[in-house]
């Protein structure tokens, strides 16, 4: 299982570069001041990243649990990924009408887009990550 500062050093690289990435193409895609964007991107970077550490944390404890280790295969990885979207998702959408003044509706499309990318962003990060920095063997205790 991944250390806390594992974790940390994981949570802090995905958010920075993925706020490198979705702020300029944000901004287009939705016609708005990449300031407005960047604003949107930040505040959800800070709770994703709350969200990222407690998430994954009872995610590994659950696999160590039920199966006796956290290696995730592609299905899981995609199921980790879904679950983690979805649950920002809920959090996020009310957050990103109220700031950006605009329906919910209109929220809800960004927050679906933010979360698609996010969702192929998460799964690429995770599979590069786990490869730079491969958990340990589990030792016999």
């Amino acid at each position: 299982m991944r250390t806390p500062r594992d974790r940390i050093r994981h949570a802090i690289s995905f958010e920075i570069i993925g706020l490198a990435l979705i702020t300029p193409l944000g901004a287009f895609a939705f016609a708005m001041p990449m300031h407005d964007i960047g604003v949107i991107g930040v505040g959800s970077a800070t709770l994703a990243m709350v969200w990222n550490y407690i998430y994954n944390y009872g995610f590994d404890r659950l696999l160590l649990r039920l199966r006796g280790d956290t290696q995730k295969s592609m299905p899981m990885r995609v199921l980790h990924a879904v679950l983690f979207e979805l649950g920002l998702l809920i959090a996020l959408m009310p957050l990103i009408a109220w700031y950006l003044d605009v329906s919910l509706w209109q929220a809800l499309v960004m927050d679906v887009s933010f979360a698609l990318f996010y969702m192929g962003y998460a799964f690429a990060f995770n599979l590069a990550y786990d490869r730079v920095f491969p958990l340990q063997s589990k030792t016999a205790s």
